[in-house]
C-alpha cells in the first residue's frame, strides 16, 4: 500500500505510527496472501504462480520504498525542528517552555528513528516468507 495522498503529517507521533501501521498491511498479511495465491504442488497447474509472485514482489518493493521515504522524511523534518529549537534555546537559556518543546521533539525524533529498526524487522520477515514460497516461481532482478 502506498502512502496516502495529501502528504504525511509528522507533527503527531501517534498519527505517524498509525500511518505506518496502515502502510504495513501488506507485510502483515503476506502469509495469508501467499497461501491464497501461490499454489501448492497439487494445484500448480491451475494458477500462474510466477505472475502472482512477480506482482507480490512488486507490491512489496513499492510498499517498503514508500514507508522508507515516509519515515526518513519525518526524521528529516523533525531533525530540522530540533535543530531550530536548539538554536533558539542557545539564545534564551531561561525559557523553560522552549526547553520542554525541545525535549518533546527530541523524544519524538528518537521514536521515529526507532521505526527504522522496526521497518527492518518487518521487511526481513516479509522477504523471508516471500522467498520460502516464491523462490521456485519467481527470481527477483539481481540489481535490487
Amino acid at each position: 500500500m502506498a502512502a496516502p495522498s495529501g502528504g504525511v503529517s509528522c507533527e503527531e507521533f501517534a498519527e505517524f505510527q498509525e500511518l505506518l501501521k496502515v502502510m504495513r498491511t501488506i507485510d502483515d498479511r503476506i502469509v495469508h496472501e501467499l497461501n491464497t495465491t501461490v499454489p501448492t504442488a497439487s494445484f500448480a497447474g491451475k494458477i500462474d504462480a510466477s505472475q502472482t509472485c512477480k506482482q507480490l514482489y512488486e507490491s512489496l518493493m513499492a510498499a517498503h520504498a514508500s514507508r522508507d521515504r515516509v519515515i526518513k522524511n519525518c526524521i528529516a523534518q523533525t531533525s530540522a525542528v530540533v535543530k531550530n529549537l536548539r538554536e533558539e534555546r542557545e539564545k534564551n537559556l531561561d525559557d523553560l517552555t522552549l526547553l520542554k518543546q525541545l525535549r518533546k521533539e527530541q523524544t519524538k525524533l528518537k521514536w521515529m528513528q526507532s521505526e527504522l529498526n522496526v521497518e527492518e524487522v518487518v521487511n526481513d520477515r516479509s522477504w523471508k516468507v516471500f522467498n520460502e514460497r516464491c523462490r521456485i516461481h519467481f527470481k527477483p532482478p539481481k540489481n535490487e
